[in-house]
């Protein structure tokens, strides 16, 4: 491999770095040199005491301090080719004191993305494990609790990365409790919803509205505050502005907020839903968990997310739980811009419009036996809910549908074929499936009223 001709940091940085990069390049320049000598002591000292030397990537050789740094230049995915065509498409780096690998094949991006479905692989473990020492116990559990810690710990891992889990998101848990009071709050009655005025807003003081949602959202930016200041690209988010337009830190506040009220809350009531119909209905249960089971086979721990393609009921299961139940029973409202007609009527400009996801759902003139749990209804059908049939409207359709529709569906789906193919379920003793309550309870999404009660007993698996 040819050696790098040795480059003084003046010339290196005036052509080679981006020029944003350059004066942050040569202030750094000290440190850079006693962390690369550092780092450089500690990986050769590592790899000595091993019995054989890693399998690396290739690449290029390294300059002293900057690593690769210098072959980036402006156009780096352009460069970054032409490194690939000469040391192949699996490719090894430094970035100063980075060490990173570059691919530039779809074989390779294929194992790479399939890696990043890390974070819900490693919550499902997480989910598995607590529930096989509650089934060791032969114990009921409360299946609202595994289920929401798990969809938190996937949707704050894949927004925050693994310090999500870590001693600096501790306070996440009081976050949690404090979410729950936002969205019960957004969801109650406000005066000035309705009287935009001074009198909206001396009633809402009066009843004391007010003051509670004044308390919720203090509470929820001293969160968002940290999160904030714990990631550096949300800082330069806000930093950063055309003129025109500034990105403030209420901006990224609102964007977190969306994040956890639209994919945490959302997924979890949908899987704990799904759970209580199947409960109500042991024989679709069983026809679920065989599919799933049969799929998967018995030499695996757990369903991992290339067997979702080899499930086609418990998708049908889902898409009749997300009939009966939509995560928001009546769609983020819409206003008239303009006057307008709907099914003949006319609606005059500035009216608020709502569509009650919920009564589509539930319309015998869309759906025969509506009220009635039955995922096979949809067997041959090619009806979805990705917004082009309109009686199946659970995430919105058009420009506004839900944009986490993707993840929420895998989610959702991953959740319920790991808990069917991982353990049976009972009720506990004296309870008839009838029994299983479905009262809900309002909020911006509709729960349980009543924490859904299980008990799971593990699996035992054909021996191979």
């Amino acid at each position: 491999m040819a050696t790098a001709t040795p480059l003084l940091p003046s010339q290196l940085l005036g052509g080679s770095v981006p020029q944003q990069w350059q004066m942050g390049l040569l202030a750094l320049l000290p440190v850079l040199l006693v962390s690369y000598l550092l780092t450089s002591r500690s990986r050769n000292r590592s790899r000595s005491g091993k019995d054989g030397a890693p399998r690396l990537p290739p690449g290029p050789a390294q300059l002293p301090i900057l690593g690769n740094l210098h072959l980036l230049g402006p156009l780096p995915h352009k460069n970054l080719r032409e490194l690939a065509r000469r040391y192949g498409p699996v490719m090894q780096l430094r970035l100063v004191t980075v060490p990173t690998v570059v691919v530039s094949s779809a074989e390779a991006a294929r194992e790479v993305l399939k890696a990043a479905c890390y974070a819900r692989e490693q919550e499902m473990d997480r989910l598995v494990a607590d529930l096989d020492r509650a089934a060791a116990s032969k114990a009921p559990v409360v299946l609202n609790d595994h289920v929401f810690a798990l969809t938190d710990g996937i949707i704050g891992t894949v927004a925050f990365g693994n310090i999500y889990a870590s001693k600096q998101f501790a306070h996440k848990e009081r976050f949690q409790h404090v979410l729950d009071d936002a969205m019960d709050m957004m969801a109650s009655f406000s005066a000035e919803d309705f009287f935009p005025n001074a009198a909206g807003r001396l009633a809402d003081r009066l009843t004391g509205f007010l003051a509670r949602r004044e308390r919720i959202f203090n509470e929820l930016d001293v969160f968002f505050e940290k999160v904030i200041d714990q990631h550096d690209v949300l800082i330069n988010l806000c930093k950063e502005h055309d003129g025109t337009l500034r990105f403030t830190r209420d901006h990224v506040k609102a964007i977190v907020l969306d994040t956890f009220i639209g994919a945490i809350d959302t997924s979890s009531v949908t899987i704990l839903w799904a759970m209580s119909e199947l409960m109500r209905k042991p024989q679709v249960l069983r026809k679920a968990q065989a599919e799933v089971r049969a799929a998967v086979g018995d030499n695996k721990p757990r369903v991992d997310s290339e067997d979702a393609a080899k499930i086609p009921y418990l998708k049908m299961v889902v898409k009749e739980t997300l009939r009966l139940h939509p995560p928001a029973t009546l769609l983020v409202p819409r206003e008239t811009m303009r006057d307008t007609t709907i099914s003949g009527y006319d609606v005059p400009a500035n009216t608020r419009v709502f569509v009650n996801a919920w009564a589509i759902g539930r319309d015998p003139a869309s759906w025969p036996a509506p009220e009635e749990f039955n995922p096979d209804r949809f067997v041959g059908s090619d009806v979805d809910y990705y917004g082009s049939h309109f009686e199946l409207i659970p995430f919105g359709a058009g420009r506004r549908i839900c944009p986490g529709l993707a993840m929420g569906e895998t989610n959702v789906t991953f959740t319920l074929a790991n808990l069917l193919y991982c353990f049976d379920w009972a009720l506990p003793a004296g309870m008839k499936p009838e029994d299983v309550s479905m009262e809900e309870t309002g909020a911006l999404t509709f729960h349980r009223k009543t924490p859904l009660v299980v008990v799971p007993s593990k699996y035992q698996r054909r021996a191979a």
